[in-house]
């Protein structure tokens, strides 16, 4: 079974690469409903890379245990007419709580530059999830990829790395 989302967000592809790096940024996507935290204390990498396991355990609302999860992150690059398209994949599996009852979690998300929209990225999200509760799972997980839709959006102009300011008015005096 499948969710997706595919959305047009207001900050260039590299600020959103970077945004799918950073376990912080991606853990604002749920919050407040849910948060995430190493199960090892210290353990969560300030950047994702390429190779890495990291068991992460899930609350919700800042109080309910919400279940253990691995994340294992991937990554590629594919060519595409409209150029390069980066693709970060977390093929981890839950371990605990209700969604260990899935025995398929295939979550990748795909940036690149919006077409016609220079500065702006078209953010794809792919979650493919299986098992014997699969079905009664995805109205649940189809609800909580809306809420991370909206927050994308919502958050995307944040994760510029240097954020765009106000000119300062030209002045006539000399200092």
């Amino acid at each position: 079974m499948r969710i997706l989302l595919k959305l047009v967000i207001d900050c260039d592809p590299d600020a959103a690469w970077r945004a799918l790096h950073s376990p912080r940024a991606v853990a604002e996507l749920y919050g407040p409903l849910l948060d995430l935290e190493p199960m090892v204390p210290g353990t969560l990498p300030t950047s994702w890379s390429p190779g890495d396991d990291v068991p992460v355990a899930l609350t919700a609302l800042g109080k309910v245990p919400a279940g253990e999860q691995l994340i294992h992150v991937s990554e590629r690059e594919v060519d595409e007419p409209a150029g390069k398209v980066r693709i970060f994949r977390d093929s981890g599996i839950p371990l605990t709580g209700p969604l260990a009852s899935l025995d398929v979690w295939d979550h990748q998300m795909a940036v690149s530059p919006a077409p016609g929209e220079p500065g702006r990225t078209l953010w794809r999200d792919r979650l493919v999830i299986g098992g014997p509760t699969a079905p009664i799972l995805w109205p649940v997980l189809w609800s909580a990829w809306q809420w991370r839709g909206a927050r994308i959006k919502a958050l995307a102009p944040t994760w510029a790395h240097d954020p765009e300011t106000a000119t300062a008015p030209a002045s006539d005096s000399v200092i």
